[in-house]
């Protein structure tokens, strides 16, 4: 079993631009890149303009991964929610585990769940103010 920290970053509308300044400027190579209009859920809530925003992406750097996703443009971004810290596990038990500690005396924002993207997700913000996204990858 494996935990991996990895910083996540939401930005409003602006996802695919910012990954594309990174593959420029940092040499950034995108691992994978899922929008909202590939959600199956999510079609029917957004609007088509919406429906290309990136839902979650993952890009690396390096030796070191970083994760995007938009918030509709126009949507302001809570504090603490800019820039949050995402917890991979490869066990849907472990990232439960994990979700389940960091939610005691803080705020659930999304529960844990399967989604598209990842057989377990959840999004908490822990009693000290701390946005984690708690996400299980599947190894192939």
């Amino acid at each position: 079993m494996t935990v991996q920290l990895t910083p996540y970053i939401t930005l409003e509308g602006q996802a695919k631009e910012a990954i594309q300044f990174y593959e420029q400027a940092l040499g950034a190579k995108v691992l994978s890149l899922a929008t909202y209009g590939d959600m199956p859920d999510m079609p029917s809530t957004f609007s088509d303009d919406l429906k290309d925003l990136v839902a979650h992406a993952k890009i690396q750097v390096g030796a070191s991964e970083l994760m995007l996703s938009d918030a509709p443009a126009g949507t302001p971004i809570a504090n603490g929610k800019r820039v949050t810290i995402c917890i991979t596990t490869d066990t849907v038990e472990k990232s439960k585990q994990i979700f389940e500690a960091l939610r005691q005396g803080g705020q659930v924002n999304m529960p844990f769940k399967e989604e598209p993207f990842s057989p377990g997700f959840g999004d908490v913000t822990d009693k000290y103010g701390i946005t984690f996204q708690v996400y299980t990858e599947v190894q192939y």
